[in-house]
């Protein structure tokens, strides 16, 4: 009886998902589909520091939005012919650079989406801009995108660094952590994650008392965790802004040297469950930090992640809900307008509002292409409070799309 809730449940939330995306069959207007097939592309790391939090289960993620599209359609789909496929990027820009080009030239992409590591999607978006093909952002967190490099092709779904900073920089902050020792990747990812951190720490009343940039990746920070109890003055707390596999490697380290026996806490400005779960609940329990979504948020997102969790073997993170999100939506929006032609589609797309199962009160900005919607504020659970397996989050608070999100930047130019 538990399972067959569950079931339906799942189907009402994919059914509210789908049709809250937009027509109900393809436009009036006419146009078409080039060479009747749509080709979805995941370019991603499938093996490298970040492939847990994105990799090959960002393909599952735009496969099942593929077969949901399919279920939902039938026979009145714009095309039955729609094709995933995937790259590695291997976290390298020049690597990305190549693989877009080759998956919107020579493989047909009419549209990329995934791409964590900051510097791989800015390499992305250029190419997006120069094929005249989509590109959805959800895993790289650079406010350029969405700023002085935005381009009428790219659209930033998930989240960005402005809004991991004003949420967690600002609270550890006001809660007495008032000196910060930041430590960031050397990337474009770390180099913004530090300029928004300082922002949103200065912001609050606090101070970051020294900045390092890090190698990427990296598996050791002895140089970087034995220097912060020498700062003047000390800092109250160790700000690591790494993410994936590195930051496994910070947290170990950081217990190593015990620095919290020496009364610097530890702040994480990027955390996902996987991270959690390589690194361990007990090390992080009481940790806070800020996410664009979390699996046991409500019961629509259970629901999701339970029918994820059956067709893949383990809980999504929230890169792999944004990329099921931001493939229906593209989809929904051929659907209505006809045609796979990027133009027409972003006219659908922009200005849109809708609320899913991963992203509530949204808005697709016209401006910039920016997805503005609620985030979260939360903590990681104690392993004592934890209901079930892969129970981490807690929420703290949530903030209001309006105040999550920066404003559009006067450096995005669409034209």
């Amino acid at each position: 009886m538990k399972h067959r809730l569950s079931m339906v449940v799942a189907t009402a939330a994919v059914g509210a998902l789908l049709a809250g995306c937009g027509g109900g069959g393809p436009s009036s207007g006419g146009g078409k589909v080039s060479d009747d097939k749509i080709v979805l592309g995941v370019l991603t790391d499938l093996s490298g520091v970040y492939a847990d939090i994105a990799g090959p289960n960002s393909v599952e993620a735009v496969q099942m939005a593929v077969d949901d599209f399919k279920k939902k359609y039938g026979d009145k789909a714009v095309t039955k012919n729609i094709e995933v496929i995937k790259a590695d990027h291997q976290n390298k820009p020049e690597v990305a650079n190549t693989q877009a080009r080759e998956m919107y030239d020579r493989k047909k992409a009419d549209a990329l989406f995934d791409v964590p590591t900051s510097s791989a999607a800015l390499a992305v978006q250029t190419i997006a801009g120069q094929s005249k093909k989509l590109y959805f952002n959800t895993g790289a967190a650079t406010t350029e995108l969405a700023g002085k490099t935005c381009n009428p092709y790219t659209y930033e779904w998930a989240y960005d660094a402005y809004m991991l900073a004003h949420g967690t920089g600002a609270k550890v902050t006001e809660q007495g952590g008032k000196n910060w020792y930041t430590i960031y990747p050397d990337y474009a990812f770390g180099q913004d994650m530090q300029a928004k951190f300082t922002a949103a720490i200065e912001g609050a009343g606090g101070k970051v008392v020294a900045h390092d940039p890090t190698p990427f990746p990296s598996d050791n920070y002895s140089t970087f965790l034995l220097k912060a109890p020498g700062l003047k003055p000390k800092p109250d707390v160790l700000g690591a802004l790494q993410a994936g596999g590195d930051l496994a490697n910070v947290v170990k380290q950081y217990e190593q040297f015990k620095l919290k026996d020496k009364d610097i806490q530890l702040a994480i400005g990027l955390l996902f469950d996987s991270d959690i779960k390589a690194i361990g609940a007990d090390k992080l329990a009481g940790t806070m930090f800020t996410t664009a979504w979390f699996w046991n948020l409500d019961d629509e997102a259970r629901a999701w992640a339970d029918r994820f969790k059956e067709r893949t073997g383990q809980r999504p993170t929230f890169d792999h809900a944004a990329d099921y999100s931001a493939a229906t939506h593209y989809l929904e929006a051929v659907q209505k307008a006809g045609t796979d032609k990027a133009e027409d589609v972003s006219k659908v797309l922009d200005g849109m509002e809708f609320s899913d199962f991963f992203a509530r009160n949204a808005t697709v900005r016209k401006e910039d292409h920016r997805v503005v919607h609620d985030a979260y504020l939360v903590k990681v659970k104690a392993p004592a409070d934890a209901k079930e397996d892969g129970d981490f989050t807690e929420l703290v608070e949530k903030i209001p799309s309006d105040q999550a999100f920066d404003k559009p930047s006067p450096d995005c130019r669409m034209s």
